[in-house]
C-alpha cells in the first residue's frame, strides 16, 4: 500500500517510567521525517520523548536543498538535541542514511547515551562526487536515488533530483564525520540491509575503521533495502531501537553491543 507522504517534523513528550529518556532522530538526504515516521513513532509508544527534525531545504522542493550547506543539516539535528538535553537525563541519536552520519557528529561532540542508525552513509562512491564542486557551476541536478525499498508500493516522499551544489556539501561533511568518528565513546548499533542499492560496504568500511573506542554492534537486515525503516525489517527495527535505548540507559549490556566487534544475523 502507498502512503502519502507527511514532510512535518514529530515531537513527543517523555511519557515512560524510569530515567528520563530522549532520542533525536534524522531523516536521510533528500528525504524528510516521513521516511522515519514510524520508527520515531514506535519509540514514542515505548514511553521516549523524541525530536525529529526537518532539516533545512528538505521537505519541500529540491531547489531549496541547493541553497543550503552541511553546516544547516547539522545545526538542525544539534538544536533537536540541545532541547532534549534541557529535558532528559539522557539522550540517544539515531538517523537513516546521511541521518546517520548527522547522529555520528552529534555523538562525536555531545555526551550520548547511545546511537542507532540505518544503512549510514559515511562515503559517497559515485566517481564524480570529488568534481561535485565543479559540476554544481554546470549542472543543477541528476536523478535522485529514491524509493530503494524491497516492499511494492512504497513511497519514501524524497525528491526526484538531487543539486549537485547539495551533494558536495554531503561530501564534505560525510569526509568530516569519519574524521571525527575516533571521538564516538557510546555504544553504536547499527541496522545494515544485505542489499543497498544507495550505501555500498565502504561506508561500513569507514565506521569500523573509525569507532576506535566505541563499542559497535551490527544487525544484519536480510529482507529490506535501503530505506529499511520503511521495509519488511522495520519492525525488527522498532523492537530493536527500544531493546537498545533500555539497556544502554539502565547501565547494563545492550545486547551484545558492548562487545568490541560483534554482527548478528537477523532470523
Amino acid at each position: 500500500m502507498s502512503t502519502s507522504p507527511d514532510h512535518t517534523p514529530l515531537s513527543a513528550p517523555f511519557t515512560g517510567t524510569g530515567p528520563r529518556t530522549g532520542v533525536v532522530l534524522s531523516h536521510g538526504f533528500t528525504g524528510s521525517p516521513h521516511g522515519v515516521r514510524d520508527w520515531a513513532r514506535s519509540l514514542a509508544e515505548a514511553g521516549y520523548a523524541v525530536r525529529m527534525p526537518l532539516l533545512p531545504g528538505h521537505g519541500t522542493r529540491w531547489q531549496e536543498l541547493a541553497r543550503t550547506r552541511w553546516q544547516d543539516w547539522h545545526a538542525a539535528l544539534d538544536a533537536a538535541y540541545l532541547e532534549l538535553a534541557d529535558e532528559c537525563e539522557q539522550v540517544v541519536v539515531a538517523g537513516l542514511s546521511m541521518g546517520g552520519a548527522l547522529a555520528l557528529r552529534i555523538a562525536a561532540n555531545r555526551p550520548v547515551a547511545g546511537v542507532v542508525v540505518v544503512n549510514p552513509a559515511l562515503v559517497i562512491d559515485d566517481r564524480r562526487a570529488p568534481l561535485a564542486g565543479i559540476l554544481k557551476l554546470v549542472l543543477k541536478s541528476t536523478p535522485a536515488i529514491a524509493n530503494d525499498i524491497l516492499r511494492e508500493g512504497i513511497n519514501e516522499g524524497a525528491y526526484p533530483r538531487a543539486p549537485v551544489a547539495a551533494a558536495h556539501e554531503l561530501n564534505k561533511m560525510l569526509k568530516d564525520t569519519a574524521r571525527l568518528l575516533p571521538r564516538v565513546t557510546a555504544p553504536v548499533r547499527v541496522y545494515r540491509s544485505a542489499v543497498d542499492h544507495v550505501v555500498s560496504d565502504a561506508s561500513m568500511v569507514a565506521l569500523r575503521r573509525g569507532l576506535t573506542r566505541a563499542p559497535l554492534e551490527v544487525v544484519r537486515l536480510a529482507n529490506s533495502y535501503h530505506v529499511a525503516t520503511m521495509d519488511n525489517d522495520a519492525p525488527e527495527i522498532f523492537r530493536g531501537s527500544a531493546e537498545f535505548i533500555r539497556s544502554v540507559v539502565a547501565g547494563g549490556p545492550p545486547g551484545a553491543a558492548h562487545a568490541s566487534r560483534k554482527d548478528t544475523a537477523d532470523d
